[in-house]
């Protein structure tokens, strides 16, 4: 039997199955198979995709409490083999640690070559329905309640479709965040994609709030909120909105829900509520 040619030394950065193992390359199995090891975030996730594909290869762990030195280790290695990267899903460097390997392997001068393949946030893009032509992907939000309000508004400002990454348990805090800072939005749930339970689900994200308060979600989850409707709103929509919440509110409370209302400029907006307050 003929072996197959080895691969040039370098770094191949794989896109692997984000969770049918069917969605594997051709050419993501031929470097897998070639090449002379693979960097992995968690070996026994590695190890099922490459038992699936016939294929037996060393595994070296890489993945974020990896230390400079097994960067170092690593770039040493690409000069004289060729060693695949890979992420548990997906194409590594999406949220993964793997953006550190390639920087400091591109400035050691290291060939580097990237398979394309699998990847959530597009899979479930094209699954939502909602505008694509614009998107930005923003990884998972944060955590804590004021610092994920602080990133919907400064991201809501944005025209163009935002997604995230979202774990189940933390979905409903999400979604009731969305419906307070970013009202009227479009939103779509993702959910499971390419197994068997795939689920996209649509509607506000109050809708979305509810159901899944009485369906609690399981899996991994993509969250995408469309962006703000087209709407127009001229000096006189903005003034009446003003004098209304000025009854109630403090100028800048109110400043703040006109402009996110009408997406006006919020300096312009404050001096015209200043205006509104002298009157």
């Amino acid at each position: 039997m003929v072996s197959e040619p080895s691969l040039s030394p370098g770094l191949y950065i794989v896109a692997t199955p984000i969770g049918n193992l069917g969605d594997i390359t051709l050419r993501a199995s031929d470097v897998l198979a070639r090449c002379d090891g693979i960097a992995c975030e968690d070996t026994r996730v590695t190890q099922k995709l490459i038992r699936h594909l016939g294929i037996s290869k060393p595994l070296w762990r890489y993945d974020d409490h990896s230390a400079p030195n097994d960067r170092a280790r690593l770039i040493e290695s690409m000069r004289q083999r060729a060693v695949a990267l890979v992420s548990d899903a997906g194409m590594p460097l999406v949220s993964d640690p793997g953006f550190r390997l390639v920087k400091e392997a591109r400035e050691a001068g290291v060939p580097i070559t990237a398979l394309p393949g699998a990847n959530a946030p597009l899979t479930a893009l094209a699954l939502s329905g909602l505008p694509n032509d614009r998107f930005l992907f923003a990884g998972f939000l944060p955590p804590k309640e004021k610092a994920r309000a602080d990133v919907l508004e400064e991201l809501g400002r944005v025209r163009s479709t935002l997604i995230f990454f979202e774990t189940a348990p933390r979905l409903a805090k999400s979604l009731k965040a969305i419906a307070e800072v970013l009202p009227g939005r479009e939103v779509a749930v993702a959910r499971e994609l390419t197994k068997m339970f795939e689920e996209c689900r649509t509607g506000s994200a109050a809708e979305l709030l509810a159901h899944y308060e009485a369906h609690p979600p399981k899996g991994e989850i993509v969250l995408l909120v469309g962006p703000r409707p087209e709407v127009e709103h001229d000096a006189e929509d903005a003034d009446a909105m003003l004098r209304e919440l000025l009854e109630t509110e403090k100028a800048s409370s109110a400043v703040a829900q006109v402009a996110k209302a009408t997406g006006l400029d919020r300096k312009m907006l404050y001096a015209r509520a200043m205006e509104l307050k002298g009157q």
